[in-house]
């Protein structure tokens, strides 16, 4: 697979239904670090899909494709503050490891120069391995990683949250 054909570009309200299966994968993914099981229904929690699809300015969704495929998407929020915040990311399985995912958070993070901030679990090594391979792709060593608790979950271990500016300075 090459990521040559990657298209990377916001998700417009005809690409929602697309995003809110991945999204469902992506839930799952992360189901492991958590404990956190599917609704009645079969979904997950999905207010971050909602808000990264509602009229708020201070998010953007993106969707990541290669040809006609559908394999990844990225949740902006903080668009309306000094830090943009990188909410939630994803890469289908099938697509990791074939530079779709660098690819893809070069783009957005290019299209909101400024502060950001990822952040991810510790526990999920190899999210831990992309996001600090990221951060040095994008700035060099000037970025910076702390611990912070979960909120509303003491159970949990800390999320690690990098933090950097782009363009570096």
């Amino acid at each position: 697979m090459t990521s040559a054909e990657l298209d990377i570009r916001p998700a417009t309200l005809d690409d929602r239904p697309a995003v809110e299966r991945l999204w469902l994968l992506f839930r799952h993914d992360l189901s492991e670090f958590g404990g956190q099981l599917p609704n009645p229904d079969g979904t997950f929690r999905s207010e971050w899909l909602e808000a990264a699809f509602s009229a708020d300015e201070d998010w953007a969704p993106y969707l990541f494709r290669l040809g006609e495929h559908p394999v990844g998407f990225a949740f902006v929020r903080g668009l309306d503050t000094p830090t943009r915040v990188l909410n939630s990311f994803f890469v289908v399985r099938a697509a990791r490891r074939s530079g779709v995912g660098l690819r893809g958070i070069r783009d957005v993070v290019a299209r909101h120069p400024g502060e950001w901030e990822i952040p991810f679990q510790d526990v999920n090594t190899g999210a831990a391995r992309f996001w600090r391979r990221v951060a040095t792709e994008l700035v060099g060593d000037a970025w910076s990683e702390e611990a912070r608790p979960v909120p509303e979950r003491p159970d949990l271990a800390p999320d690690c949250w990098i933090s950097f500016r782009y363009p570096s300075p």
